[in-house]
């Protein structure tokens, strides 16, 4: 059996885009050729940097992979489109067969299996790319680790990957997801407002040697819910920023 090649470059590649999926009114999931027989040399919750050149200017943006790490012959980035990101509104401008620059995969808050048995996941929108990562890695493996997702958007129609959620919930009885909604419909029965105390402390695995918390979002958000967390009994070196 042919061994797999594992890419990881220091300068920029050209990376040709073979597929588009639209995930929500703004987010999309761009797919990656990759050599064949080729997977990108990560571990889940690392990241790529997207280089490109824009009003001649070089700018480079870092974003996780979402699809399963050690697939071969592709890699996803799934990206929400910003008015005022520079290089999301230019990979949203790409085409099919379109070529993208990028280096790495570079070293982030990564999962390394057997790290703890109860993991936690607080995401704000996009935030949530190194946690899909992460949880599709556990739960294809099979691994024996309680999952805990708090997920916060604007509305309803900003949740990324709502289906999978909801699918992998149903076949997995591991994994618990909660969702906070700045904006809720009538009659929504989850969180509202802002990640609290008490949304962490409900819907958190408890602080201890066998939990890790994941956390990523907007820098306001990091900033507050690193705080509560702290707070609330987790060390620091329990909570991991992808």
């Amino acid at each position: 059996m042919k061994a797999v090649i594992r890419i990881k470059t220091e300068t920029p590649s050209p990376y040709e885009l073979t597929a588009i999926r639209a995930e929500t009114h703004d987010t999309k999931t761009f797919r990656f050729r990759l050599p064949d027989g080729a997977t990108l040399d990560m571990l889940p919750g690392d990241f790529l940097f997207v280089h490109a050149t824009i009003d001649g200017k070089a700018v480079k943006r870092p974003y996780t992979p979402s699809s399963l790490p050690d697939t071969v012959g592709s890699f996803d980035l799934t990206v929400k489109r910003y008015d005022s990101g520079t290089v999301s509104k230019y990979l949203h401008d790409r085409k099919v067969g379109d070529h993208v620059l990028m280096s790495g995969p570079r070293a982030g808050g990564h999962w390394v299996d057997g790290m703890a048995k109860r993991v936690g996941f607080v995401a704000g929108g996009t935030g949530i790319t190194p946690m899909v990562s992460i949880i599709r890695w556990i739960l294809a493996k099979g691994l024996d680790v309680d999952l805990f997702l708090v997920y916060s958007n604007k509305t309803e129609r900003d949740i990324i990957f709502r289906e999978e959620w909801d699918r992998a919930m149903r076949d997995h009885p591991s994994l618990h997801c909660f969702h906070v909604l700045d904006e809720p419909p009538p009659g929504w029965s989850q969180g509202t407002g802002r990640i609290t105390e008490d949304v962490l402390r409900a819907h958190l695995p408890p602080p201890g040697p066998e939990t890790k918390l994941f956390l990523c979002g907007p820098p306001p958000m990091v900033g507050a819910v690193s705080a509560a967390l702290k707070g609330l009994g987790y060390t620091e070196d329990s909570i991991i920023l992808p």
